[in-house]
């Protein structure tokens, strides 16, 4: 079991930024893979962005690449996205997610909100 504490969602105006932040937590379960999917109203869960936490292999979904970095702390298994230019089809709830590779099942946390309006 993975444990999740995140932050750094909120309300920002069309061009702005947000830092999310994720730290995760096990009992036993190995972590391999961090990153962030977001789910928009009235679609499905979409790929934001993935870190490798052994390595520095990232990947991104392409509708933020150019536009947001995921980096990670690998003392805390912490990851961070930072999002610029933000825009308001990046409205959704964003969740942060551990696996232990890449492609394999995930743990999920309990998604934060982000809200690009004026």
């Amino acid at each position: 079991q993975v444990q999740f504490v995140e932050s750094g969602g909120g309300l920002v105006q069309p061009g702005g930024s947000l830092r999310l932040s994720c730290e995760a937590s096990t009992s036993g379960d190995v972590i391999g893979v961090m990153g962030w999917y977001r789910q928009r109203p009235g679609k499905l869960r979409e790929f934001v962005a993935g870190i490798s936490l052994s390595g520095s292999s990232t990947n991104y979904g392409s509708s933020v690449k150019g536009r947001f970095t995921i980096s990670k702390n690998n003392a805390k298994t912490t990851v961070y996205l930072q999002m610029i230019s933000l825009r308001s089809e990046d409205t959704a709830v964003y969740f942060c997610y551990a696996s232990k590779d890449w492609g394999e099942s995930k743990f999920w946390g309990q998604g934060a909100q982000v809200t690009v309006s004026s």
